[in-house]
């Protein structure tokens, strides 16, 4: 299953919005990020695309920035009522979530508060592999994101075998065309179910869609 997080604007890019609803069948969900998180203000065409996902079928996760624990917690739960106010949201994408077990207390009150609020599905986005602990606050964890070079290398602690592997993602970016599949495979020998690798790179990587969905169109 695929995890997107297209961080551009529906108005900019309609076309590739378009395409994520198309394959409501093979999403595990879409991230929703209007401005690093859910902005100042209502956008009318991020409300329309997340309702037509969710009219697909496919769950809207809306972003939240929590700055590895630095981010007061006010301060991410205001965004996650507005993701649900503004957009709907039925779930929640924490970014640079902390991955030292010391930050466990923080995220566990964010992870009911984020409940609280409606999140029926709550990814923490660690980036790497975190404390095990993290694994009962999430529904699902990232626990790598980073380009292909790294990702052939990368490694997997053994406790992530007593989880199944849905409970775990993969974000790969700057994939070289022709080994989209090569990726996916990886993933799943990682024990990861879910994942996205996308041609996207430097700063903004996230912008384009994944391989899997251009292709298939």
């Amino acid at each position: 299953m695929l995890l997107v997080p297209l961080y551009e604007h529906p108005a900019h890019h309609p076309t590739a919005w378009s395409a994520l609803i198309r394959a409501a069948d093979r999403l595990h969900s879409v991230v929703l990020n209007p401005d690093s998180g859910p902005g100042t203000a209502p956008d009318e065409r991020f409300a329309e695309v997340a309702g037509r996902l969710k009219d697909a079928g496919v769950p809207v996760l809306g972003y939240v920035d929590t700055d590895y624990g630095r981010r007061p917690h006010a301060a991410v739960v205001q965004d996650l009522l507005r993701h649900r106010d503004w957009y709907g949201v039925d779930g929640a994408f924490l970014d640079q979530a902390a991955a030292d077990g010391g930050l466990l207390p923080h995220y566990r009150r964010l992870a009911v508060a984020a409940r609280a609020a409606g999140a029926r599905t709550l990814v923490f986005n660690h980036g790497v592999h975190p404390d095990p602990g993290f694994a009962q606050l999430a529904d699902l964890l990232v626990t790598f994101e980073g380009p292909w070079d790294a990702y052939r290398h990368a490694e997997v602690p053994e406790w992530t075998a007593a989880h199944p592997a849905h409970r775990f993602c993969h974000l790969v970016y700057a994939v070289p065309p022709g080994t989209a599949e090569a990726a996916a495979r990886l993933a799943a020998e990682r024990h990861a179910g879910v994942h996205c690798a996308v041609p996207g790179a430097g700063t903004h990587p996230w912008g384009t869609l994944p391989y899997a969905l251009e292709a298939g169109g």
